[in-house]
């Protein structure tokens, strides 16, 4: 009986958890909506597509590379530094 009042317990704080990281993102994507607009009008020599075309065949990648039992670093992961490395 004790086990599954803790399942419930911990269901309901995964679904609370869930809905609010929802929520977030709704609130984030609302929020760059109008940024992101003024960034491609103003993205004249076509930077915004070509990174996110690279970023998605890195992603691409990266997914092949899982499928194929390779693993990433989780040193790269974990660096604070690992938002600095899209700058050229």
């Amino acid at each position: 009986m004790q086990t599954l009042a803790v399942d419930i317990a911990f269901t309901f704080i995964d679904d609370a958890a869930s809905l609010v990281t929802g929520l977030g993102r709704a609130i984030l994507r609302l929020a760059m909506t109008p940024i992101d607009r003024i960034a491609n009008a103003c993205d004249i020599a076509g930077v915004l597509s070509e990174r996110r075309a690279t970023f998605r065949m890195w992603r691409a990648n990266r997914a092949r590379a899982r499928q194929e039992g390779r693993r990433f670093s989780l040193i790269g992961h974990l660096s604070p530094f690992r938002r600095l490395s899209q700058l050229t």
